[in-house]
């Protein structure tokens, strides 16, 4: 009677789940399964008129890729929350200049730039991408940013040591970037083209979360750890370390994303492509890599010099700029909310240029800032906006690239991103000491205006115009 009462139970709770996922492929004691709330989380999140555009319905490897996929993301944006805005105020504390500050960040886009087509090549021809992401940017990236907290382990000089800080970071982004034609050839066939909008920006906005919380922590563990035992390093190394406890975590998630073995798998990831054909049958495409070299200059001429001027000119320390940087990520955090559904709706196009404009005003603002409390206003409206921007670029690029060959295309556009922001911070550098900080504001501020207006000649309008013959010629 027992056995036949627990049958009949568990029979009743495999029905409940049949209504809640109807079209669910679930095996026999799948129902036993834990976490059961991550395929709601997962699937049901979408409209039904978005559900009903689905080609088939998901199946659980599906949604479990989707779920591995997520939880990396949540660990690789407390990884970066821990190390990425403090390199440059690390190879401040070892009184780095504000030219050489420019160095560390510029080396780290030349490295990034040049590790891009390597890392298209190797996986065309030995036809890995989860393996290559894995070993690249999850394993030899993250040991590069453990490195740099054995540095005040050693008595350096001075300039020594800012040289160890540059070429590490340069290790770390030669190393991570050489994975990312893989991971966005990966990524483009994890998530179905239907739900992109909202299942990115629900990613994005657990990683934004991530960072709110972390981002405050590292400042935190910063300042604490360096006046513990009245040393200027020791914040520092325990922050790295703990950048590299987190991505190791996350890169374990990303190995268990199943990667299909097919036949036809295989000859499209091996699949060369043609950049003269996606320049030719990929409207926009060419105007959308302009516009992100001009675009990405004008960031990076500024970006790196953001902290280094409240440390510099408004007197912050390193907890303060991880309260600031949280701010950012809390504001991002409603962005995420609100923008999924805007892209669903209206198309990363038009959220690329909404997003946009608003950005340009950012760094012009700080010109006219004297103390940190305004740089925290000036956060809030940055986050949202700038959650926008990222999901809309992310989806364009994935949208605009070719499928035959999209590891070329991605690699050819992330070239010219890094080419340019190779560049950026060196002009930004030698301007601020020639001149001012205040100039680099003002030019990363004209120069981004320059690039959303080549956006939206070179690219917007070119697609839009094929958005509007396509279905009058079908």
């Amino acid at each position: 009677m027992k056995a036949s009462h627990s049958n009949e139970k568990n029979h009743a709770r495999a029905q409940r789940l049949l209504h809640y996922l109807p079209h669910r492929r679930i095996g026999a004691f799948d129902h036993l399964r834990p976490q059961r709330w991550n395929w709601y989380l997962l699937e049901r999140p979408f409209d039904r008129s978005l559900e009903r555009q689905a080609p088939e319905p998901l199946t659980n490897r599906q949604v479990r890729r989707m779920r591995y996929f997520w939880l990396d993301g949540i660990f690789a944006a407390t990884s970066e929350a821990f190390y990425l805005g403090f390199i440059p105020i690390f190879a401040l504390a070892y009184g780095a200049t504000n030219e050489q500050v420019g160095w560390i960040t510029a080396l780290g886009n030349l490295a990034g730039a040049l590790a891009l087509f390597p890392g298209a090549r190797l996986m065309e021809r030995t036809g890995e991408r989860k393996r290559l992401v894995i070993w690249t940017g999850g394993a030899m990236a993250r040991t590069a940013v453990l490195f740099l907290a054995f540095i005040p382990l050693f008595t350096l000089p001075a300039q020594v040591a800012i040289v160890a800080i540059a070429s590490l970071n340069a290790l770390r982004a030669f190393m991570a970037n050489f994975a990312n034609p893989a991971w966005t050839a990966m990524v483009a066939e994890i998530v179905p083209d239907m739900m992109r909008g909202r299942y990115f920006s629900a990613r994005n906005l657990s990683m934004g979360l991530a960072t709110l919380i972390f981002a405050s922590v590292a400042g935190w563990l910063i300042r604490f750890g360096n006046q513990w035992q009245a040393d200027p390093f020791l914040g520092y190394q325990v922050v790295f370390a703990l950048a590299f406890v987190f991505g190791i975590i996350g890169t374990s998630f990303f190995s268990r994303i199943h990667e299909p073995r097919s036949r036809k798998h295989a000859a499209l990831v091996r699949n060369t492509g043609n950049l003269t054909e996606a320049l030719k049958h990929s409207p926009g495409y060419l105007g959308f890599v302009v516009s992100a070299v001009v675009w990405n200059f004008a960031l990076q001429i500024a970006a790196p010099f953001f902290n280094v001027y409240m440390v510099r000119e408004l007197g912050a320390d390193t907890a303060t700029i991880g309260i600031v940087t949280s701010i950012s990520s809390f504001s991002s955090l409603a962005g995420q909310l609100v923008w999924g559904k805007v892209m669903d709706r209206r198309g990363a196009l038009f959220l690329q240029l909404v997003a946009g404009f608003p950005i340009v005003l950012l760094p012009v603002m700080w010109i006219f800032y004297t103390d940190v409390w305004q740089v925290g206003i000036n956060n809030l409206f940055g986050g949202f906006v700038w959650a926008g921007f990222n999901l809309a670029n992310f989806n364009l690029l994935l949208s605009i690239t070719p499928e035959q060959g999209r590891a070329r295309a991605v690699a050819f556009y992330q070239t010219g991103v890094f080419a340019s922001a190779f560049l950026g911070p060196l002009a930004g550098g030698f301007l601020a000491d020639a001149f001012s900080f205040k100039l680099i504001f003002g030019l990363s501020g004209a120069g981004r205006l320059a690039g959303m207006l080549l956006f939206l000649g070179l690219t917007y309008w070119p697609m839009r115009n094929r958005q509007r013959v396509t279905p009058q010629a079908a």
